[in-house]
């Protein structure tokens, strides 16, 4: 039997998270430790790796403003928020060259959101066929490049463009 060591994934597992909301943190905080994650920042929005991928290049992007829902945002708060967006896809279609993206927002636990009280999206860079034999047979996601890695690689982008 091979086994595949990821340590890291006990603290997202095991529910040893950080208290308070993570986006605040690292948004009032630059010297977070979090904060290394976030590769871009706004005015209004926020983009950061998230730090359990799916994929490389999974970014979260959120607003400024702490709210829960997306109708709790206003005209510019939620258009600062979607022209995050519009810029994540294009520095991520750029560098990363993906095939595809997911793109969307958990809002609430039962919708699965892991950051419940502030809202955001996520975008999941994809490639064709990078769903593999390890997530089909044994319920395991390769992600093959460290994140710091991806985060330098991403920051660069966005200040460049």
């Amino acid at each position: 039997m091979e086994r595949l060591w990821a340590p890291w994934r006990m603290q997202y597992i095991g529910g040893e998270q950080r208290p308070g909301c993570l986006f605040c943190r690292v948004i009032e905080h630059p010297d977070d430790p979090d904060a290394e994650l976030v590769v871009w920042r706004t005015e209004g929005a926020i983009v950061m790796l998230n730090k359990f991928p799916y994929n490389p290049g999974h970014a979260l992007v959120a607003p400024i403003k702490h709210t829960s829902t997306l109708e709790e945002l206003d005209d510019d708060q939620g258009r600062d928020l979607f022209g995050a967006l519009r810029r994540t896809l294009q520095v991520l279609r750029t560098t990363m060259k993906p095939d595809g993206f997911n793109a969307g927002a958990n809002i609430g636990t039962a919708a699965g959101a892991g950051v419940p009280d502030h809202v955001h999206l996520h975008v999941v860079p994809r490639w064709n066929g990078d769903t593999n034999f390890m997530a089909v047979i044994d319920d395991v996601k390769i992600v093959n490049e460290a994140l710091s890695q991806t985060a330098a690689k991403l920051t660069r982008a966005f200040a460049a463009t």
